[in-house]
């Protein structure tokens, strides 16, 4: 009990927010000849694995900055993941490469005991788990997840998981990953914003029952045999992708999960979503996207306004309906705004003022920072929603929205919260009920009717309209899109669609680094209590931010092109990093007496605004950035692409409480 306290201690304090502010690198460890493509850390973390482009897996002895074996894997290609196998006292690694080959390896004796070559398309990544001995698991860009079984008589593998079935043939495995806690549970990630969880258990029981079923012969067109039963899987999705996939194609913008992982407990899941933003999922308490829930009436012409609260503090209750929002009928009490405490009253101002200066991430984080210690705060989320709506960046519109319904849950008659929900879901192209959301908003406020900020979005409305209509005509009445392709070979199939229907949405954003170049970007929880969130980026920087606040804390440099990978060890304060540098770099708290750190970047929002021009940037653009060419739009301008700036806002929208 005593040794397990001690871990507790041991666990919880290793990276803490002053450990963090004075991470800085320690050493970096020579050897490889390319590109390091993936780290690895055995469970004691007194290893580290590493594979690179030069086809050599070379394994570390980090803490004495030591290499202690170098091998040539047999791999034509790069190699693109490694891992070393559970239970095997670190003698047997795994790796994965470009050659579509899966190959592994004992280390003892410094030879490649088996190879696989059942992939038709470069293998990304690998993952293992402890409950599954002698068992890995492969993802591949043939579409196809792969289980392996490395017992005497076995040693085969075969497909657990068929992309191509769902997706059609040009859909990519790139990475996956199982859950810590439960080894049934196996998260993919693939080409498109969709994220896959899967038992494996249930696939493993439905394919046995499928082969003892004396009809498991039988096809008819009727009765087809489904590749996965039902409950089998759970699809995530950043609520706003979906709808914007359509805009992201027509811009040659690629959206790909590159990197998928689980928190230490379990029931988080991060994911870097190449050509946007990190995000992390809560599988314990999930939610339906808010694609659109507006409240439907509210009787009172508002006692309550924009989080201030009357003497009688009387309007109407609200209740969530998993079919959007509805405003009991009766008159029913809703409790009064708190007033905040001086310190968080003190942030509040403090946010405002940054807000009435521009500084838009600034009183963003400000805001969080508020909302993380009053959570039920009407006034702060509304003030945020705005911030997000000035500032522009990707998904921004959409944080508002789940702000603006967050503002309006707490207090049914937030004023400004109403007309900033009509503005989001005009910016997020639900123009018919973006409409509906603003006739509502002037039956309940009717003496903000005619205000400029109403007509401004009137004006908005009606022209979206317009023009959606004279589209229409000239497609000759061609429906709604529906997102799916329609040549055969990325053919979606009606179970992919109902299972994207029933996608669950994401608890956090995190937002500063640029993931466009590379597709084996990973992101990962730092801390063993998952307290940060690390991410590398295209500007050769590596990104933290506070898991709770989603507040960036620290940039630091980590590679001369681009930072890719980034594992923290299992239970000190200390991060290997690589990318495309051939060296690998360690970083850990440095002492206090060192003062400079040339590799802090200070301008934290400067480089964040910078990555998402990048992001929204065109790619042949980007490509001539790379070559050093300097390019006047991607240097200039405001970050977030193509939203223009509203200039005929009203006092309603603009500013804060």
């Amino acid at each position: 009990v005593q040794e397990r306290g001690a871990l507790g201690f041991e666990r919880h304090y290793h990276v803490t927010d002053p450990f963090i502010r004075r991470l800085g690198l320690e050493a970096e460890l020579q050897g490889h000849s390319g590109c390091v493509n993936c780290l690895e850390w055995n469970e004691k973390g007194d290893l580290l694995a590493s594979g690179s482009d030069d086809q050599h897996t070379i394994v570390w002895d980090p803490l004495h900055h030591k290499k202690l074996l170098s091998m040539h894997t047999g791999h034509t290609a790069n190699i693109f993941s490694v891992k070393f196998l559970p239970h095997s006292g670190d003698r047997i690694l795994i790796t994965g490469a470009a050659d579509s080959k899966v190959h592994v390896h004992d280390l003892t004796v410094k030879e490649t005991v088996h190879m696989f070559g059942d992939h038709t398309n470069r293998v990304k990544r690998i993952a293992t788990a402890p409950m599954w001995p002698n068992t890995f698991w492969s993802a591949a860009e043939d579409g196809l997840i792969r289980q392996y079984d490395l017992r005497e008589n076995s040693k085969r593998s075969e497909v657990l998981i068929d992309l191509t079935e769902y997706c059609g043939q040009l859909v990519e495995a790139k990475c996956l990953t199982v859950n810590p806690q439960d080894n049934n549970y196996l998260a993919v990630g693939a080409s498109g914003p969709f994220v896959r969880l899967y038992d494996i258990r249930m696939i493993h029981n439905h394919r046995k029952s499928m082969k003892q079923s004396p009809s498991a012969g039988v096809h008819t067109f009727c009765d087809r045999q489904k590749p996965l039963p039902d409950g089998a899987a759970q699809y995530y999705v950043a609520g706003h992708l979906p709808v914007k996939l359509p805009d992201y194609n027509n811009r040659l913008r690629v959206l790909v999960a590159t990197y998928v992982t689980f928190s230490p407990d379990g029931t988080e899941l991060l994911v870097n979503m190449g050509g946007e933003q990190v995000y992390l999922f809560d599988l314990t308490y999930k939610q339906r996207p808010y694609t659109f829930l507006l409240p439907k009436k509210c009787h009172s012409s508002g006692e309550v306004q924009n989080g201030k609260t009357s003497t009688n503090g009387v309007s109407n209750g609200i209740h969530l309906h998993s079919n959007g929002f509805r405003l009991s009928e009766g008159r029913a009490h809703v409790s009064p705004q708190v007033e905040l405490p001086p310190y968080l009253e003190r942030i509040k101002q403090q946010a405002n003022e940054a807000f009435a200066c521009q500084l838009w991430t600034q009183a963003i984080q400000l805001y969080s920072k508020a909302v993380q210690k009053a959570p039920n705060n009407a006034m702060l989320y509304g003030n945020r929603a705005a911030a997000y709506m000035k500032r522009k960046w990707d998904g921004d519109h959409y944080d508002a929205l789940r702000d603006c319904l967050k503002a309006i849950s707490l207090n049914p008659c937030h004023l400004k919260a109403h007309f900033r929900l009509a503005r989001c879901l005009f910016e997020l192209k639900y123009v018919a009920e973006a409409l509906e959301c603003l006739d509502d908003f002037k039956g309940k406020f009717p003496e903000q009717a005619h205000s400029s900020a109403c007509d401004a979005l009137d004006r908005d409305i009606n022209a979206a309209l317009f023009s959606k209509s004279d589209n229409a005509e000239d497609k000759k009445g061609g429906g709604p899109i529906r997102l799916r392709a329609t040549g055969r070979k990325d053919s979606i199939s009606e179970d992919e669609m109902v299972l994207r229907e029933r996608s669950y949405d994401y608890k956090f954003r995190y937002c500063g680094h640029c993931n466009t170049t590379t597709d084996i970007k990973e992101a990962n929880f730092f801390g063993s209590n998952a307290q940060y969130i690390v991410s590398g980026s295209d500007d050769g920087s590596f990104f933290i931010w506070e898991k709770e606040t989603t507040n960036l804390v620290r940039v630091l440099q980590g590679d001369e092109s681009i930072v890719n990978c980034l594992q923290p060890h299992p239970s000190y304060c200390f991060l290997a990093t690589s990318g495309i540098d051939p060296v690998v770099r360690l970083w850990n708290p440095r002492p206090e007496s060192e003062t400079l750190n040339g590799r802090v970047v200070v301008d934290m929002e400067g480089a964040s605004q910078a990555n998402q021009r990048r992001m929204n940037a065109d790619p042949l653009e980007v490509m001539l950035l790379n070559m050093g060419y300097r390019i006047t739009g991607l240097t200039s301008g405001g970050a977030g692409g193509s939203d223009d700036e509203d200039s005929s806002e009203g006092q309603v929208q603009c500013r804060p409480s």
